[in-house]
């Protein structure tokens, strides 16, 4: 499993409840946290594993600058966004220019044109399914003088609309992103394919990133799970969670 160190900062640990701080007193961001945090433990237990192993990404999309800040300030420090003109207006945002620690993941379907600026803004790229997207990605992350943690997206249903690689041809892409410089490939990403059983896409996600693997031993980021199916994917060894609804309530 995935220790937190090589992944960046796990889920904070969970403070349980006082008698004296009930649900109904809390802010409803802080509520719909520790509801989170509450599931992410009991689903790490429940599969044997620690919650240290997980970090909890807030997938912000659609909402405000305000809403990243007050989940900020309980804890959270990773945050996902799907599109770049919206992440480089919240990079830029007033209401954030003051919180420290903040770390920024891409997660939906990305532009050639968009991927430099990308890769300099952000600390993680989960959606990288396409050769040509790895040196513009790399060169931002050499502009910004880092490395940039990367997760292959691999298709499991070959629907083009959601993106990701064929399994086929998971093992070139990923022997592309390692040979990139300004890349460090972390591990494999996926999609539930539109009603299908969530626990066996994810175990099959759970075959093909053991097979990655193999030639890439320290590629053992799994980012799988959303707010409707994260036990599942905990219980196939996903470390990172993407999740929205959950933590941010209905889009805008």
């Amino acid at each position: 499993m995935t220790r937190p160190e090589e992944n960046g900062p796990a889920l904070s640990p969970l403070s349980p409840l006082s008698p004296l701080s009930p649900l109904s007193a809390q802010s409803p961001a802080a509520a719909r946290l520790a509801v989170v945090r509450e599931r992410l433990a009991a689903a790490a237990h429940a599969a044997g594993r620690s919650p240290e192993e997980l970090t909890l990404v807030a997938v912000s999309k659609t909402h405000p600058p305000g809403a990243i800040a007050e989940l900020a300030a309980l804890g959270c420090a990773d945050f996902g966004e799907a599109r770049w003109q919206e992440l480089s207006q919240k990079t830029e945002a007033p209401e954030l220019a003051g919180v420290a620690g903040l770390r920024w993941h891409f997660v939906g379907r990305l532009q050639r044109n968009k991927a430099r600026g990308v890769g300099s803004a952000c600390a993680v790229v989960h959606s990288l399914d396409r050769p040509e997207l790895c040196a513009p990605l790399g060169r931002g992350a050499v502009d910004a003088g880092r490395t940039l943690d990367v997760f292959v997206q691999v298709s499991l249903d070959d629907d083009p609309e959601r993106g990701g690689v064929r399994g086929d041809q998971l093992d070139g892409l990923a022997d592309g992103v390692a040979a990139t410089e300004g890349l460090r490939l972390l591990g494999v990403m996926a999609v539930v394919p539109l009603g299908a059983d969530p626990r066996g896409a994810f175990g099959r996600l759970r075959g093909l990133a053991d097979g990655v693997r193999r030639s890439h031993p320290d590629a053992r980021g799994l980012s799988a799970g959303m707010s409707g199916d994260l036990e599942q994917a905990v219980v196939e060894g996903a470390t990172h969670l993407r999740i929205g609804t959950a933590l941010f309530g209905s889009r805008a």
